[in-house]
């Protein structure tokens, strides 16, 4: 079997596995060996362990808490399993870079991949972690304290799960992919995360709920839609998602060139 083959096997198989531990939909599956054989077929097995160790970094941290992590599903425009929008906001962009660097191979893109799965890591520890802080979140720039699950809400904690998530999966890319340097990379990844809190508090779409009150991601709550107050409405959790990757990505190209 040539190596394009054991990379969509090695993807199925991990995105079977996703979807049986409910971590991801059929389409969230899909879109997963889609992701993991263009990721294999532009940087080999290093890219796949890169890839592989924020699949499972991030499926990890998402089970603990999970009761409390419940409760803020409500707020939030999606929750439970990651469907295909949601793979690809995170996915997409590593995804892109691998292609191009089957098409025309350069060591930037190496760098780049490393960058933008850290930024999409450093994210998502940030969510995942954050959301268990004890003290109350406070929202940026301004740092007043506000309910947790709110759109460019940071914690201490979460800050710091922010940075650890980066600097794993740069270190891993090391490793994988010998890339340098550590701490820049991981840098840069920290940073896509920093660009996502700020589009999140300044500029992604909010609504209220008219029913409850609540404060939320969604455009319907309580069974009825829900008023808009503020930020673009097109600018949803995975459009910011995707947004911070590509602002990472651009962020280290430019200082590499």
């Amino acid at each position: 079997m040539s190596d394009e083959w054991w990379y969509i096997a090695v993807s199925a198989l991990a995105a079977g596995g996703g979807w049986l531990l409910r971590l991801l939909s059929i389409s969230g599956a899909a879109a997963t060996v889609v992701i993991g054989a263009a990721v294999g077929c532009g940087f080999s097995w290093g890219g796949i362990w890169v890839l592989g160790c924020f699949f499972v970094s991030s499926s990890f941290f998402s089970h603990i808490g999970r009761q409390r992590k419940a409760k803020l599903s409500e707020k939030l425009a999606k929750g439970g399993r990651r469907d295909a929008i949601q793979v690809l906001a995170n996915g997409g962009v590593p995804a892109v870079l691998a292609l191009l660097a089957a098409v025309r191979p350069d060591p930037i893109w190496d760098d780049l991949f490393v960058v933008a799965v850290a930024a999409a890591n450093a994210d998502t520890w940030a969510s995942e972690i954050g959301s268990l802080s004890p003290w109350p979140p406070r929202v940026w720039p301004s740092f007043r304290p506000v309910e947790a699950g709110t759109s460019g809400a940071v914690t201490l904690l979460g800050t710091a799960a922010s940075f650890a998530g980066a600097l794993f999966i740069a270190a891993v890319g090391v490793f994988f992919l010998d890339v340098r340097p550590l701490f820049t990379l991981a840098f840069f990844g920290w940073l896509g995360s920093w660009f996502d809190t700020w589009l999140g508090a300044a500029w992604q779409a909010a609504y209220r709920c008219p029913a409850c009150g609540a404060t939320t991601e969604r455009k319907w709550h309580c069974g009825q839609a829900t008023i808009h107050m503020k930020g673009w409405r097109w600018l949803d959790n995975d459009a910011v998602n995707v947004l911070s990757v590509i602002f990472a990505v651009l962020a280290a190209f430019v200082l590499a060139r």
